[in-house]
């Protein structure tokens, strides 16, 4: 695919000093457009909110002469011969010719050049623009904020051949199509805004230990290994965690039926027949969780659109009904490769295997730790199935082993439980069962389980797959099958490891349920301790067996659907599972 097809022809100098810094980030920016923030895009931004603001006039080439002074604010030129564009932040006039002045926050370096390569080419650029439209220039300047220092540039034919060179190189780079190999152990990553997205340490190490560095071709496809993702070594060393280990924001859920949402100044606030009950900042709000009938004021709506905060619309009960999300996400590339792969059976068989294997380890794994008087067959029933997963040769098959080891797996999840003083199970628990759910433990898995498919489509989202183009569940109308997919390792470890504390701790009781007839339903009270205990299980922190370093369950969602990507894009031959020692 000709990736600059999808892009603008014109390559912005801002990009072209990611290139020099990082090709890897010039491609995630400029291609894919990938984008987030961290304390240095904000100090940027801080630092350009005057120059930012367009003023002043600069007259055409002809009329710059000696006696023209110019001073003049954001000024966007651009030359289709050169293949560029720049907004340059300050442009003088000296003497005749047009001088750009380019705002960095920090303090100059102590080098001989006066400043960084990025940030000379960058500027270099806009001179040749300046240039390209009949302007003289010369020379430019670098102002770094932070100690007020202006350092010159002097576009000496050396760096004017570099700075044509480099900018060759990033368009041939952005047609190739082709993401460029992560950095290796490097100093720049750490303050690299989209570390997080880009996982360089972490690719590297499962392309180390996996010895070799795949292609698209191979990643899917005719893969003549169709190998079960087997146990990836863990990290000799702590592989460097260059990201937060958990989200300072927070999941909002509003339950109250007929309550209504709206703005006050930057600030989200939830009423109750027009008297507010609770308020929340809106930069502290990673997602708007609200359940049945409540109101969202369109002032409201737009501002969490405009931070990029998805809304979960969910039945009272639980059910995920929609999502009211900024548009989707432009990394168009990676949902080319899922559909793709999606028509792949080879690939999907060999996800698929992964994804299930993970479950039935992650779930005997609880049974080991938590299960009592557990009869030893129980675990061994587990590893055959377990190792069926892996001579499986059909989605079918897969879809019969795993319910195979789903009705194992539920045979002996009582034995988890506390037993009271009599030896009596606290809750009447047989076995799974669901729409409607007939037992308080299965109206709580079921509710545990919708909770974990929207923080699996938020994950999915925010990566940029589709979350209704699945791999082992298929297509079905209004089934996000991708999310379904990715959430099944995860089902044991978070789902049903809250419902065993839920239980455990006294928090919910048998007084907490509804009975409607045959179905079981919580109550109000009972499904706001429930969504707290989902809440502090998705902020704990949780060793990540491969990487090495602990990050919250909710980041290893995000980290679980990035690395998915990676297998599509060809960056690591298979997906490897979340599977905890």
């Amino acid at each position: 695919m000709d990736a600059l097809a999808t892009t603008p022809e014109l390559i912005p100098a801002r990009m072209l000093n990611e290139y020099v810094y990082c090709p890897r980030l010039f491609y995630l920016e400029y291609v894919q457009r990938e984008w987030a923030t961290n304390l240095d895009v904000l100090q940027g931004r801080y630092v350009h909110r005057r120059v930012d603001q367009a003023a002043g006039r600069v007259p055409r080439a002809e009329a710059v002469t000696a006696e023209v002074a110019i001073h003049a604010r954001s000024v966007e030129i651009g030359s289709e011969e050169l293949g560029a564009v720049a907004v340059i932040d300050v442009l003088e006039s000296d003497d005749g010719q047009l001088v750009p002045v380019d705002y960095k926050k920090g303090s100059a370096p102590d080098l001989p050049e006066g400043a960084w390569e990025p940030e000379r080419i960058q500027v270099c650029l806009q001179g040749l623009l300046l240039r390209a439209n009949g302007y003289v220039s010369n020379y430019g300047v670098i102002y770094y904020v932070g100690d007020k220092t202006r350092v010159r540039v002097e576009f000496t034919p050396a760096l004017v051949t570099r700075t044509k060179q480099l900018l060759a190189d990033a368009r041939a780079l952005a047609v190739a199509g082709s993401l460029p190999p992560p950095l290796v152990n490097s100093n720049k990553c750490p303050r690299c805004s989209l570390v997080g997205i880009c996982l360089p340490d972490e690719l590297n190490h499962v392309q180390q230990v996996t010895g070799s560095r795949p292609t698209a071709e191979t990643a899917h496809g005719s893969d003549k290994a169709g190998s079960v993702a087997p146990d990836v070594a863990p990290a000799r060393r702590e592989i460097r965690r260059l990201f937060p280990a958990r989200d300072d924001n927070k999941a909002v859920y509003v339950q109250g039926q007929g309550y209504t949402l709206g703005l006050r100044g930057a600030t989200l606030e939830i009423r109750d027949k027009g008297q507010a009950v609770d308020a929340v900042r809106l930069f502290e709000v990673s997602q708007l969780n609200i359940f049945g009938n409540v109101q969202l004021s369109a002032q409201a709506l737009r501002a969490l659109a405009s931070q990029e905060i998805p809304i979960l619309h969910l039945s009272y009960g639980g059910w995920l009904q929609a999502v009211t999300a900024p548009p989707p996400h432009k990394n168009i590339e990676l949902r080319c490769r899922q559909f793709q792969a999606a028509a792949d059976p080879a690939f999907c068989l060999k996800l698929a295997k992964a994804l299930v294997g993970g479950k039935i380890r992650n779930s005997r794994l609880l049974l080991r730790r938590n299960g009592r008087r557990l009869p030893p067959e129980a675990l061994s029933q587990l590893v055959a199935l377990r190792d069926l997963v892996e001579r499986g040769t059909s989605l079918a098959e897969l879809l019969g082993v795993e319910g195979s080891a789903a009705r194992e797996y539920f045979r002996y999840f009582s034995t988890m439980f506390k037993l009271p003083p009599d030896d009596a199970p606290p809750f009447d628990f047989t076995g799974r069962n669901r729409r409607p759910p007939k037992d308080p433990i299965n109206a709580l898995l079921s509710f545990g389980y919708s909770l974990l498919v929207k923080e699996m489509v938020v994950a999915v989202l925010g990566v940029g797959f589709d979350p209704y183009l699945g791999f082992y569940h298929q297509p079905r109308y209004g089934r996000p099958a991708l999310a379904l997919d990715l959430m099944e390792e995860f089902r044991p470890l978070v789902a049903d490891s809250v419902v065993i504390t839920v239980i455990n701790n006294g928090e919910i009781g048998p007084d907490d349920f509804l009975q409607r007839g045959e179905a079981v339903a919580l109550l109000p009270r009972a499904r706001k301790v429930f969504i707290e205990a989902f809440e502090r299980r998705l902020d704990q922190l949780v060793t990540h067996p491969v990487f090495g370093y602990q990050v919250s369950y909710r980041r290893v969602f995000e980290i679980q659907a990035r690395l998915l990507a990676r297998t599509l894009t060809g960056e690591i031959p298979r997906y490897i599972p979340f599977v905890t020692r």
